[in-house]
């Protein structure tokens, strides 16, 4: 009986073994994050349904020479109509909810992977402007990148695929292989993320814009007076993170154009102007400003009241503009970029 257990017992393994060397066979052959994509190779078809993971091989690949950076507020900038009015070959890495940190890595591998970087546009949320934004704590989300493939692969790396994940991602290449799928974000990392326009409902939407207000339209007229701000507390405020952004501007060769844009939230998103809040965020871009300036980048301003920012319609959230809005913030940053003037209703405020 033993000796049939132990017979049995090592049959068990050498299946197991193989099973397991199949599966990791299939997923290092097709490779669903582009592992082996070096530049001159194209990246794989984007099947992840999170979007970072995927984003490493577009940069590897070479086929790029100009990135968007940042968060879900610039995921809607379209790379061809970047590359058309700016003349460079842009790739949208920006990353839902991602930490300074997070955007501070991801535009360092595309600095270290593009050997000359034409142009560079950097989303600045108010979350650069946090007092603890360079805390441990506060500098991954719960879905990080992970190292490895941030950086160039090395053979240990590669045991790290075989996991139920990846097995998923590989068969998701694999059906699109065989015709059966198709890719979920464009090659250049565009995606249209936000729901159907065809299913907008402002009531809907107000309800979300306003969630933070307890989901009544609230009160953002300026306060008048402003709050009294003691000259002690106005001393005292820090953005820690805006280091972490300069030393990272400062990295790029001095031929990349780059350009720091404050997207659109909606005006609920910002403290009411003339609050403490509010005295203390126009500190902190009057800061990105000036060290944009001591680097030659350019800030483009739509963080405040506009005909943008003020019109519910133009929103999901307090955070998520609409396509129509989408499409005028491409088209208008490609002119901003090309050196001529911004629309004149004063939407974008232009620091060069």
């Amino acid at each position: 009986m033993a000796k049939a257990w132990i017979q049995w017992s090592r049959w068990f393994l050498a299946a197991a073994a193989v099973v397991a060397g199949l599966l990791f066979a299939f997923v290092a052959v097709l490779d669903p994050f582009g592992m082996r994509v070096h530049a001159g190779q194209a990246p794989r078809p984007i099947m992840d349904i999170n979007q970072r993971f995927m984003y490493p091989q577009l940069v590897r690949s070479g086929r790029f020479d100009a990135a968007v950076v940042g968060t879900s507020t610039m995921r809607l900038l379209d790379p061809d109509v970047l590359s058309r009015g700016l003349d460079a070959r842009f790739v949208n890495l920006a990353m839902n909810a991602a930490t300074p940190w997070e955007q501070v890595q991801m535009a360092q591998l595309f600095r270290e992977h593009v050997r000359a970087p034409k142009r560079l546009i950097w989303g600045i949320d108010t979350t650069w402007c946090e007092a603890d934004a360079t805390d441990a704590a506060k500098r991954l989300t719960p879905r990080p990148v992970p190292a490895w493939l941030s950086r160039e692969v090395a053979w240990g790396d590669w045991p790290k695929l075989l996991n139920l994940t990846n097995l998923e991602i590989a068969g998701r290449l694999m059906a699109y292989r065989l015709g059966w799928s198709r890719e979920r974000i464009r090659g250049d990392g565009y995606e249209v993320f936000t729901p159907p326009e065809a299913s907008y409902d402002l009531a809907r939407a107000r309800g979300h814009i306003y969630a933070g207000h307890g989901g009544v339209v609230a009160d953002l007229t300026p306060l008048s007076p402003p709050a009294a701000i003691a000259a002690a507390e106005s001393a005292g405020w820090r953005f820690p993170a805006l280091s972490w952004l300069e030393e990272s501007i400062a990295a790029f060769p001095k031929t990349t154009q780059v350009m720091l844009v404050l997207p659109p939230a909606h005006l609920a998103a910002y403290p009411r102007e003339g609050s403490a809040g509010s005295q203390r965020y126009a500190r902190c871009k009057a800061d990105i400003t000036a060290l944009a300036r001591r680097h030659g980048a350019t800030v483009v301003d739509y963080a405040h009241a506009s005909p943008i920012t003020t019109q519910d319609g133009n929103y999901w959230d307090p955070l998520h503009f609409r396509l129509p809005i989408a499409a005028r913030f491409g088209e208008e940053l490609a002119r901003i970029g090309k050196g001529d003037a911004p629309s004149p209703d004063g939407a974008a405020i232009v620091s060069r």
